[in-house]
């Protein structure tokens, strides 16, 4: 059974389901919304088709066509970083920085990189303006996933966040250090870790402990 967290927002409720690395649900009243869904993560015979799926970018544990056929139905819109559209075909290409409004969400694209961590010299994990992390809007509460990337600047032009997806992973994204960096630069009143793997999550939550205006949960998504 996968753990799910509800968020009040000025209308329906938001149901976020945890399952697991960089893999959730969004319920909002009857509309669903799954994010990198991966074959992996969930037996998706189990869950809800998708009206929304977005994928953040192309590497294997982010994007499996398999699982977006098995959620796809008629009218599914399917959001994708341009990287992924050789393997996806029929997709909305969202580019960094792009606001669009899909089935009354509105959906920005955040660059997600890295500055630090690099496959070799010059070659990051994820180079800039390849990859999406996607901010959602749900009546009056903003969802921010962050999808693969490091304390990059551009986070300090985030604001409004209610709920944030951080990824902490060494050597791909950020060590606890940087993610309590990260929400420092925009302050979301909800802070959940993601895409953690073996890294010790009460890390973070130490470094952020007299944060007060930065409840950080913990769940299974390693």
């Amino acid at each position: 059974m996968y753990t799910t967290d509800t968020i009040k927002t000025s209308e329906e409720d938001l149901k976020i389901t945890f399952l697991g690395h960089g893999t959730l649900m969004l319920t909002f009243g009857s509309m669903v919304l799954h994010v990198d869904p991966v074959s992996d993560m969930a037996d998706y015979s189990t869950l809800p088709k998708a009206d929304i799926i977005l994928v953040t970018h192309e590497h294997h544990d982010h994007f499996d066509t398999k699982a977006i056929e098995m959620l796809r139905k008629e009218g599914t819109v399917i959001i994708a970083s341009e990287s992924c559209t050789q393997q996806l075909g029929d997709c909305t290409v969202m580019k960094n920085n792009e606001i669009k409004t899909v089935q009354g969400l509105t959906i920005e694209a955040v660059p997600a990189y890295n500055i630090v961590h690099m496959r070799s010299p010059t070659n990051p994990f994820h180079p800039k303006g390849v990859g999406n992390g996607y901010v959602i809007t749900f009546n009056d509460k903003k969802v921010y996933v962050a999808a693969d990337t490091e304390n990059i600047p551009e986070m300090k032009e985030l604001s409004g966040i209610e709920v944030a997806f951080l990824p902490m992973n060494l050597p791909y994204t950020m060590t606890p250090e940087m993610v309590a960096d990260a929400a420092r630069m925009f302050n979301p009143k909800i802070l959940y870790p993601y895409h953690f793997g073996e890294t010790d999550t009460s890390e973070l939550v130490d470094l952020l402990k007299d944060d007060k205006e930065i409840e950080v949960r913990i769940r299974d998504m390693q």
